[in-house]
């Protein structure tokens, strides 16, 4: 995530309070040790999103399902959640 705050993870570890309360704000905390990404901090509802993505990736789709998914493709706004 090109915007999300960048933190080092010995600073991530001796402020985890004050980053938990930050990624509430910014949805992620892009944690890095020696200058590269190690790994991140999830805010509950970023981790929601993410649930919600893994579960959609290995979704099997019958062919007769197509022409509704098409229609929903074509009716989704982006930003928004399917209702």
């Amino acid at each position: 995530m090109p915007d999300a705050p960048s933190v080092r993870a010995t600073e991530f570890v001796r402020r985890f309070a004050h980053y938990k309360d930050e990624a509430i704000r910014s949805k992620v905390i892009v944690v890095t040790s020696h200058d590269r990404v190690v790994g991140g901090y999830l805010s509950a509802e970023e981790l929601d999103h993410y649930r919600r993505l893994k579960a959609r990736e290995r979704q099997a789709l019958k062919v007769e399902d197509l022409d509704q998914l098409v229609a929903d493709i074509r009716a989704a706004e982006y930003g928004r959640e399917p209702g």
